[in-house]
């Protein structure tokens, strides 16, 4: 697993929707199109300014509403590094793992300020401001579901698993 994600905090508040991250207006469009519109509806600025390893810090229940993946999607093809929120909808938070968003439980989530450089150490479950070394407390991810984050998500783990059991039964 990549130990670390270091980046820029971009914080949200409660509730953010998957309407508001994968605006349905651009669903029909690339996924680079849908990207483009990527939470403007709270902050016009984010998809434009966002670099890759930044963090996204939400509130309570970030991710809720439909099931659409593209909301994870959008997030990936900006290069989002990882997700920090007190809790996540549970439809979000298993597409974010399953396309190898590294989104993590933190409780103290509310406490990261807005435009902080963090360093993410997700196998040591724990956020670190880069200025002021605060610690913020996530909660851990098992490593097998660390590492199928790492290799890409899902599909990508999967077929690398199999890749390797076809070499070791090629070599028996």
């Amino acid at each position: 697993m990549s130990a670390l994600v270091k980046g820029r905090v971009w914080k949200f508040g409660d509730n953010v929707d998957t309407d508001v991250l994968a605006p349905g207006l651009y669903m029909k469009g690339s996924l680079a199109e849908l990207a483009r519109h990527c939470l403007e509806a709270l902050e016009p600025r984010f998809a434009k300014e966002v670099k890759p390893g930044d963090i996204v810090v939400g509130g309570r229940n970030f991710g809720m509403g439909s099931s659409r993946e593209q909301a994870v999607m959008a997030l990936r093809e900006l290069g989002v590094g990882a997700v920090l929120a007190p809790s996540f909808a549970g439809i979000f938070y298993r597409n974010a793992l399953n396309l190898g968003l590294l989104a993590l439980v933190c409780p103290q989530a509310g406490a990261i300020p807005a435009d902080a450089e963090l360093v993410v150490d997700a196998p040591a479950a724990q956020a670190r401001d880069a200025k002021t070394a605060a610690v913020y407390a996530c909660e851990a991810i098992p490593p097998h579901l660390l590492q199928m984050i790492d290799d890409g998500g899902l599909l990508p783990h999967l077929e690398k698993k199999l890749s390797t059991s076809h070499k070791k039964e090629a070599r028996a």
